[in-house]
């Protein structure tokens, strides 16, 4: 059963943070712009530099290759990139289920990115995080650019990841209602600090 455990993660912006994530478990963070939400995040997928240690299901994170950790502890942008002309491009077996749930069909693999709204990219990028099945989840604002029937899919189609996984999920959100509606404990960042 994967647990994510932050110990003493520390970077420019971000104070001494130790936290755990259970499996299964939602832990909702939010805070202020500016606050640390996304410094902390990046911070334990190891994409900026960072003191401390975070380790999932025992395995410490400087144990592995940073490649292998960011597949296994994947980070989700608010803001997702794409780096090749055609949807499909992105990842190998796409998850069709997902994609359905989504409200998405098969051919949209085929599409070009340039013809994605923000939120279509939003919501497929999410589904192309989830076809390399991360064992942990670091979302930061998943669905901050989606309308409210489009934000309930996404949550639903997370938390059904989530349960069919065991996954730890970290989760940035500045909506009350959501942090409610999907997590196990919220915790506020101020100023680098968690509260």
């Amino acid at each position: 059963m994967p647990e994510l455990i932050v110990s003493h993660l520390q970077r420019d912006g971000l104070a001494d943070t130790s936290l755990r994530i259970a499996a299964g478990q939602t832990l909702c963070l939010h805070g202020a712009s500016g606050s640390g939400k996304t410094l902390l995040l990046r911070a334990i997928a190891d994409l900026d530099p960072n003191q401390g240690e975070v380790s999932l299901d025992g395995t410490e994170r400087s144990q592995i290759p940073a490649p292998q950790w960011r597949q296994q502890v994947m980070y989700v942008p608010p803001e997702s990139h794409w780096w090749d002309e055609r949807v499909g491009a992105h990842a190998t077996d796409w998850p069709a289920q997902m994609l359905e749930q989504l409200g998405f069909a098969p051919d949209v693999l085929d599409w070009p990115v340039q013809r994605l709204s923000t939120g279509e990219r939003q919501r497929l990028a999410i589904v192309r995080a989830l076809a390399h099945k991360p064992q942990a989840l670091l979302l930061d604002e998943p669905t901050a650019n989606l309308d409210p029937d489009n934000t309930l899919a996404v949550e639903q189609l997370l938390l059904d990841y989530q349960q069919a996984h065991s996954a730890p999920l970290l989760w940035v959100s500045h909506d009350p209602v959501q942090r409610q509606r999907v997590c196990g404990k919220s915790l506020e960042i101020v100023a680098g600090r968690l509260q």
